[in-house]
């Protein structure tokens, strides 16, 4: 197995400039021998036109070689920014699901030190973010029922009711508005569940704060609300 020794990206960079300085020498010399050779300089002895013919030999095959190089490290160059690209998003989803991990054990604990004095429906962590370019909040909870109820499954309606600033005035926005009972916001569990999704917002619109509600036969059974 063989090691390679990683450059980082602007050593690789200062490399194809001075590429590029030699590319720059052998087309000085180049040019200098046309000149001589075309009679601009009649001077030349024979032997200087072999001196010539070989250092622009040897030139060559160092631009050849620097070609090479220079090619090499630019595509490395590009691999590398992906490669850092993709593995910064990687740790930001990584740490994003590590701190949603810890947010479900502290839940969990909780939840194993009360059981046998809570009974009902809860909402636990509720968290919502702003994805201005696609206008809408991005939401995420746990739902949790006690009691009684750990031994059969659970439906409730979920509901948003958000509080928001639109042409300088204060408005309440509630959502779904048109049909709650739709099945996409139907939650069934038996002990617990991790809940996510989207609430679209107008363009126009600052929300200040989100409410989360479920409900089961017309009735709120938990709310949990978070300021933005």
């Amino acid at each position: 197995m063989s090691v390679r020794t990683h450059v980082p990206w602007y050593w690789r960079g200062a490399a194809i400039v001075v590429l590029l300085a030699i590319s720059l020498a052998l087309a000085g010399w180049i040019y200098d021998l046309g000149r001589r050779y075309a009679g601009f300089d009649r001077t030349l002895t024979e032997q200087e036109m072999v001196g010539l013919k070989e250092r622009v030999a040897v030139l060559e095959g160092e631009l050849s070689k620097a070609s090479a190089i220079a090619n090499a490290s630019e595509s490395n160059l590009s691999i590398e920014r992906t490669t850092v690209q993709q593995l910064t998003q990687q740790v930001r989803q990584l740490e994003a699901t590590n701190a949603a991990l810890k947010e479900d054990l502290a839940v969990f604990e909780s939840l194993a030190a009360t059981e046998d004095k809570g009974v009902g429906i809860s909402i636990h962590q509720l968290h919502a973010e702003l994805d201005a370019t696609a206008h809408q909040l991005r939401y995420r909870f746990l739902v949790s029922t006690q009691g009684a109820r750990r031994e059969k499954e659970t439906k409730v309606h979920l509901a948003f009711q958000l509080q928001m600033q639109q042409g300088g005035k204060a408005v309440m926005m509630n959502f779904p508005a048109l049909n709650p009972s739709d099945g996409k916001f139907i939650i069934s569990f038996k002990h617990f569940r991790r809940v996510e999704g989207v609430v679209p917002v107008p363009a126009d619109a600052r929300v200040l704060k989100l409410e989360a509600k479920l409900t089961q036969d017309g009735s709120v059974v938990a709310s949990q609300a978070v300021n933005l």
